[in-house]
């Protein structure tokens, strides 16, 4: 059996003996052997790939969207109740920041681009206006794009059609929109002051483009594959996609809901951008269940990169689960 002293005798010569080989090193003029790297200080390419069916999708970023207070933006919940949901999900009190992921789908027929972001509007902040950049970092040619499908006219999913000078960002594209959010978002009298700087988004994008705009109805296979769903109330005309590929199915749901928490685990609380809050949340309610029952899996363009996941039923609404991130083709 070792004596205790012993063993405290010899790692105390350890120690002295690791001290004088350091101090004899740094009395030598040495560096003590530690690598210090700098900080690369640039963030990862802002795109995430992944096979779907016969086909590919590439979601791209428009960058992050801060909304600000989400006792401000989301009603219906009180202060406590919100503040439960947010901090049980490990989320700020006092910013609701939300992404922008637009949906590249290559179907190896088309490229289609699903809703394109804010542009050069700076409303929300400087962190939009990425997706022309993104869009390359993926490897994407914007001149390759066949169709860009909106989910309706609001300033950050129309925004990026044209460029500041006033050309095409997507110049051989097609676009798709609902009538009614074209009308109803071009028309001064039906936006009113309050909205100006969305009234004028519209009309700087979606205008120029009305001799390639095809006006989708509820139901339509407007593109092979795609399905045009109607879910009103966001905007007149707001719409989800169901997409279909090799006997995969997916659902783009757009703005259908903003935040996968406040939204969903009571899915009738109001946003305060819905132009109809009521029926807004009687769509999600519907779609949601859709998606739930039947096990189809959604992107959502405002939920945490890259927004891909499903949704189940749960409690009195629902819960999002994020699917993990598959990094091979």
């Amino acid at each position: 059996m070792n004596d205790p002293r012993m063993l405290i005798t010899r790692r105390r010569a350890l120690l002295g003996g690791a001290f004088s080989v350091g101090a004899l090193a740094m009395g030598q003029g040495l560096a003590p052997a530690f690598a210090k790297a700098p900080l690369v200080g640039q963030p990862a390419p802002y795109f995430y790939r992944f096979k779907f069916g016969d086909g590919e999708i590439t979601v791209v970023s428009d960058g992050t969207l801060p909304l600000g207070d989400p006792h401000a933006n989301f009603t219906g919940l009180s202060a406590p109740e919100m503040d439960r949901q947010l901090t049980s999900n490990f989320l700020p009190l006092s910013n609701a920041v939300l992404e922008q992921n637009i949906l590249v789908l290559n179907t190896g027929e088309k490229l289609i681009v699903f809703d394109t972001g804010m542009g050069t509007s700076k409303l929300f902040g400087p962190t939009t206006g990425k997706l022309m950049a993104s869009i390359k970092q993926a490897g994407i040619d914007p001149k390759d794009v066949d169709a860009v499908v909106m989910s309706h006219a609001h300033i950050d999913h129309c925004g990026g059609c044209m460029a500041e000078d006033g050309t095409r960002n997507f110049p051989n594209a097609q676009y798709y929109i609902s009538q009614a959010d074209y009308d109803y978002w071009t028309d001064e009298k039906t936006v009113g002051p309050n909205l100006k700087a969305f009234l004028e988004q519209a009309r700087k994008n979606l205008v120029p483009n009305r001799d390639r705009m095809v006006f989708f109805k509820d139901g339509e296979e407007f593109l092979p594959g795609i399905q045009a769903i109607s879910a009103p109330g966001h905007t007149v005309g707001h719409t989800v996609f169901l997409i279909s590929s090799g006997g995969k199915q997916l659902c783009y749901i757009g703005d259908l809901a903003h935040h996968p928490v406040l939204l969903l685990e009571q899915p009738l609380t109001e946003f305060v951008y819905d132009t109809d809050p009521k029926q807004s949340a009687q769509s999600r309610v519907r779609v949601l269940s859709m998606l739930a029952a039947n096990r189809i899996p959604l992107i959502a363009y405002h939920f945490a990169w890259p927004g891909f996941g499903h949704v189940a039923a749960q409690g009195q609404g629902f819960r999002y689960f994020p699917a993990p991130m598959v990094m091979e083709m």
